[in-house]
């Protein structure tokens, strides 16, 4: 008789979890926190309720039960949630020099920004199909509060027109400068566009301190910080010296 190998059992199908019965609070927070996760990992429009109930061990009319807007209701609560934790990241280290400090809240927002990639994309580009005037004005929250901790860190309690159009415009640069870091596969390592992005800072406060002495004094305040000779100063003086 043939003795033929016996056939290879088949794998064991992935099981989904099973319902448990949770409080009120907990199962909201879980089906958010797993809505956040595909969101994050995913462009939002292709993101389904079943999806959610799947990875949440759940069933779709659960989800409707503590969303009763569907999709869009539990997209906004997500996106709340990520603007709060982004919001987080914007604390400014006690320590430091002021690009040290600045420094390290970038790295805090370049590590959102890596944790959130297709969502964070999706949210910035705007565009979506679940896109509202609800989930603008929370992405505009979020650079409000960027706009407020920064001048905070400056020292400033009432900004003038230009130094808080130059804060408003390092805030956009920081959000493309992240896009295309997105777009072009996280080539340029994130210390490097990070120093690059302070640097950015520094030369755009520069270039509005000529026309506004308030910028002036923040800036001529930020570089007494650094210390006699700043490094950032000494390469840019380098840098010109060649040039001429």
């Amino acid at each position: 008789m043939d003795a033929s190998p016996a056939p290879a059992a088949p794998e064991p199908r992935p099981r989904r979890t099973g319902y448990r019965r949770l409080p009120v609070q907990q199962r909201r927070e879980q089906l958010i926190a797993v809505a956040l996760e595909l969101f994050a990992s995913r462009p939002p429009e292709e993101v389904g309720l079943d999806d959610v109930a799947e990875a949440a061990g759940a069933s779709r009319p659960l989800v409707y039960r503590y969303f009763a807007g569907g999709k869009q209701q539990l997209y906004e609560a997500a996106l709340r949630t990520a603007a709060d934790e982004l919001a987080g990241r914007f604390a400014v280290p006690l320590s430091g020099k002021p690009s040290e400090q600045l420094s390290a809240v970038l790295d805090g927002y370049f590590a959102f920004v890596a944790e959130h990639d297709a969502g964070y994309s999706a949210l910035l580009r705007g565009g979506s199909v679940v896109e509202t005037a609800r989930t603008s004005a929370i992405v505009d929250d979020v650079r409000r509060e960027a706009l407020r901790r920064t001048l905070r860190h400056l020292g400033v309690r009432e900004a003038g027109p230009r130094l808080t159009l130059l804060v408003r415009s390092w805030i956009a640069v920081v959000e493309g400068a992240s896009l295309s870091w997105l777009d072009e596969g996280r080539a340029l390592p994130v210390a490097e566009l990070r120093d690059w992005l302070v640097d950015q800072f520094t030369a755009m406060a520069a270039a509005t301190a000529l026309h506004d002495p308030q910028t002036a004094e923040v800036l001529a305040g930020m570089l007494a910080l650094e210390g006699p000779r700043p490094e950032r100063a000494e390469r840019l003086r380098a840098v010109l010296g060649g040039a001429s």
